[in-house]
C-alpha cells in the first residue's frame, strides 16, 4: 500500500459553500506513512457519480480509496445505500451503532426518529468503524486487494475515524517506503525572483528530493519532499538541502515548518524581553489580530490604536495636523508619526505604524490603490518603507500586515 485516492462527496463542496479541508488533512497524514495521494475527486451525492468515481479509482489500482461525505441522516444522503449496492450487500441494523446513536440522543435529550435509526443501518458485509464523535459510522470494504473506506464529511468525525481506526490499520499494512517534508518559510520577495535565485539549487537537487513553491499573500513556503526506504537517510538528505538554502537566500528565510510571521515576531520579542504596540489605518486592526492569535501574546503585545480617521490620528496619536495636511495621510511622515505616537502612548520597545490605500477607491496617479507606508519605531530610531501592492482590498490588507511584521522582524534581529 503506497498510494491512495480520495473521493469527497457533497454538492456544498462543488458550489464553493464548503471548503474541502478534509483532503488536505488526510493527505498530510498519509504522507507520514509513506503513502502518496495520486488523485482527489469531488463529486455530487448521486448514485451514478459515486459508482463512476469508484470504478475509476479501482481501475487505477491505488491500494487505498478514502471517501468522505454523504453519510448524513436525511434522504438526500445516499452514499451508504450506493455502497451497499456496489459491493453486493444489503443494509442491516448494526446493534453497536444503534446503541451509540441512542446514547448520544439521550445525552442531548432528543427523541429517536426514523432518520436517526437510518444511521445504524450499514452494508451487511462491511467492517464497521465506530464513531464516538457523531452518529454516522465509518465503513470499510475490500475489493480485489484494494481497501475502500467511507467516512463522514464532518471534519471532527472524519479525523476521529482516521486516528482511531484507519491510521493504525495503515501503520500495520504500509511498506517501508517513507515520504518526508520540510518547509522553509520565506518573505520579502516574489515567486519568480525566488525561483531565479534557486535555479542552480534546483538543478543540483538529488533525484530523491523535490522542491515546491507555495505562495500565499507574500509568504512563500518552500517545501522539500524526500522519498526513500530509510527515514533517517531521507531526513539527513533533506537537512543537507536546507543548509544550502540558508547560504543562498538567508535574507528572505524567516523560519521553518509552518511558523507564521506573527509567531516568529512573538518569539523574538519574548526571547529578548521586548514589547510591541501598533497603530493601524488601512489594515484596520489586522496586524493586532494576527499578533493576538498567537497564544501568550499578552506577554509582549501591549495594544493597538486603529486610527482610521485623521481626527483619531491627531487626537489619540498626537500627530500634528500639519503633517497630514502637507504630506497626506498616506505618507512616510504620517506612518512615522503614527509609530512614534503609539510608542509614546503605550511605552513599548517597538511600535509599528501602517497607513495606505486599500482600495478599491481612493487612489490617485501619485498614490494609486495599493500604496502603503510602513514604519517601525524603537530606541534605534524610525525605519520606513513604501510598498505598492495590488488593486484588491483584501490582498492589500493582508500583504500590508505581513510586510509590517516582516519589517519588524528584521529590525529586532538587527538590533
Amino acid at each position: 500500500m503506497n498510494s491512495a485516492e480520495i473521493i469527497t462527496i457533497g454538492d456544498e463542496l462543488l458550489i464553493g459553500q464548503t471548503v474541502d479541508t478534509n483532503s488536505a488533512w488526510i493527505g498530510a497524514q498519509l504522507n507520514l506513512y509513506g503513502i502518496g495521494v495520486k488523485r482527489i475527486t469531488s463529486i455530487q451525492d448521486r448514485r451514478e457519480e459515486i459508482v463512476s468515481a469508484l470504478n475509476e479509482s479501482l481501475g487505477r489500482r491505488s491500494g487505498l480509496v478514502l471517501i468522505t461525505g454523504g453519510l448524513g441522516p436525511t434522504s438526500d444522503d445516499i452514499t451508504k445505500e450506493t455502497l451497499a449496492e456496489y459491493f453486493g450487500s444489503k443494509l442491516v441494523t448494526d446493534s453497536g451503532v444503534l446503541e451509540t446513536v441512542t446514547e448520544r440522543l439521550r445525552i442531548r435529550n432528543l427523541e429517536m426518529n426514523d432518520n436517526n435509526r437510518r444511521q445504524a443501518m450499514v452494508p451487511e458485509h462491511c467492517t464497521v468503524l465506530p464513531n464516538q464523535t457523531g452518529t454516522a459510522p465509518g465503513m470499510m470494504f475490500e475489493k480485489e486487494g484494494i481497501i475502500i473506506i467511507s467516512m463522514p464529511g464532518v471534519p471532527l468525525e472524519m479525523k476521529h475515524i482516521m486516528q482511531e481506526h484507519v491510521l493504525p490499520m495503515i501503520a500495520r499494512k504500509a511498506g517501508k517506503g517513507v515520504i518526508l517534508h520540510k518547509n522553509i518559510m520565506t518573505y520579502g520577495t516574489f515567486e519568480a525572483k525566488l525561483a531565479e535565485r534557486l535555479e542552480q539549487f534546483e538543478r543540483e537537487l538529488p533525484d530523491d528530493i523535490k522542491l515546491a513553491y507555495l505562495p500565499a499573500h507574500g509568504v512563500i513556503k518552500l517545501r522539500l519532499t524526500g522519498h526513500g526506504d530509510n527515514s533517517s537517510a531521507v531526513r539527513e538528505s533533506i537537512s543537507g538541502q536546507v543548509s544550502k538554502l540558508y547560504t543562498i537566500i538567508p535574507d528572505v528565510i524567516y523560519g521553518e515548518d509552518e511558523v507564521t510571521l506573527e509567531e516568529k515576531v512573538g518569539s523574538l520579542l519574548l526571547d529578548n524581553g521586548l514589547t510591541l504596540s501598533t497603530a493601524e489605518s488601512c489594515t484596520g486592526g489586522k496586524i493586532a489580530s494576527l499578533i493576538t492569535s498567537v497564544p501568550g501574546s499578552s506577554a509582549w503585545f501591549m495594544g493597538s490604536v486603529v486610527a482610521y480617521d485623521n481626527e483619531i490620528k491627531t487626537k489619540l496619536l498626537g500627530i500634528d495636523p500639519e503633517t497630514i495636511r502637507v504630506y497626506g495621510a498616506v505618507s512616510r511622515e504620517t506612518a512615522a508619526a503614527m509609530a512614534r505616537g503609539v510608542r509614546l502612548l503605550t511605552g513599548t520597545d517597538y511600535a509599528v505604524g501602517v497607513t495606505g490605500i486599500a482600495g478599491p477607491t481612493g487612489g490617485t496617479p501619485e498614490k494609486p490603490v495599493g500604496t502603503v507606508w510602513i514604519a517601525v519605531a524603537s530606541d534605534s530610531g524610525i525605519v520606513t518603507e513604501r510598498h505598492n501592492f495590488a488593486d484588491d482590498r483584501i490582498i492589500n490588507i493582508s500583504r500590508s500586515a505581513n510586510t509590517a511584521l516582516n519589517l519588524l522582524r528584521k529590525q529586532i534581529i538587527s538590533r
